[in-house]
């Protein structure tokens, strides 16, 4: 196993919805052992402590929840990406799914100055495809890969110089998608994995596609998981449940394909809300699946008395 200098970050972006709470996720992750699972494993492991924004005014919006606030989030955490994947490979410990918007806009730009390009894969029940203009909720969390594949709308955001190709892009247990962002999806290269997909024939084989083309082209990862991926029968600290979701044996199967592919640069942990928490079960079942995609081993996996 190749060992890793991880570097943990954590974002405690609360912008990007209205239901609060999930400012508390990094510590949530830190309580359940993230940093002593990754160093059993043989990793150096770096706690950055927490970002800020950087600084903003709020003005009021008619529709748009937290504006100028996501956008300083997003300009700060797009410098923490570029300034810890130029040193190891960092884990973003969030935070609402907004914080993508930072994290993939630094991955892409660190990609960049390599000359290497930046793969994203999307592990979610929501495609996040919307624009400002197009949510209907107001809600950011739902707007990452409109803006770093450079649909309009994102006025104010740091600018997308080189948008992420679509083709560069898969997203992962889809369940859950509004009817304008699947027109806009449809009009895209970007592979769309549903569960229907994951239930007819798993969710080896597109993953598998998916990472014979990152590694085809030399290319860097970034990984981003929502909790919402997962059934919330097993992961309840959510405040996007969506039933029907993954399996924890089907997380754990794509965390163990990304560590066994070597391709991983870089990971998102999401949308997790300790104050919806079930004596800390979602935080550990996390923190699981990331020490998985990190080495760990069915054999080396702890028993769990939630």
């Amino acid at each position: 196993m190749t060992q890793q200098n991880c570097i943990l970050i954590g974002a405690p972006v609360d912008s990007g919805k209205r239901r609060a709470g999930c400012l508390m996720g990094p510590d949530a992750y830190r309580t359940a052992g993230l940093k002593r699972a990754l160093e059993n494993l043989g990793h150096t492991v770096e706690d950055r402590g927490n970002v800020a924004p950087t600084p903003f005014t709020p003005k009021p919006h008619p529709k748009i929840h937290a504006l100028e606030e996501t956008i300083g989030w997003t300009e700060a955490l797009a410098e923490a990406a570029e300034a810890g994947l130029a040193d190891g490979l960092p884990i973003f410990m969030g935070g609402d799914h907004s914080l993508s918007l930072g994290t993939v806009l630094g991955a892409m730009r660190h990609a960049d100055s390599l000359g290497r390009p930046l793969f994203v894969l999307w592990l979610d029940a929501h495609s996040d495809f919307h624009t400002p203009h197009s949510t209907e909720s107001g809600n950011l969390h739902g707007t990452p890969l409109g803006y770093v594949t450079g649909r309009e709308g994102f006025d104010g955001f740091p600018e997308i110089a080189k948008p992420l190709p679509q083709g560069n892009i898969a997203v992962i247990g889809l369940r859950s998608v509004d009817a304008d962002e699947r027109a806009a999806l449809q009009q895209t290269t970007i592979q769309r994995v549903d569960m229907r997909e994951i239930d007819e024939t798993g969710i080896a084989s597109p993953l598998s596609a998916f990472l014979s083309r990152v590694e085809a082209a030399n290319g860097m990862l970034h990984v981003s998981l929502d909790v919402d991926f997962l059934d919330p029968a097993v992961a309840p600290a959510v405040g996007t449940t969506v039933p029907g979701g993954a399996t924890i044996r089907e997380g754990h199967l794509v965390m163990e394909m990304l560590h066994d592919s070597e391709l991983m640069t870089s990971l998102d942990l999401v949308e997790l809300n300790p104050f919806l928490d079930e004596r800390g079960r979602t935080a550990q079942v996390m923190v699981d699946l990331a020490a998985s995609a990190l080495g760990r081993m069915v054999f080396d996996r702890p028993t769990r008395a939630y």
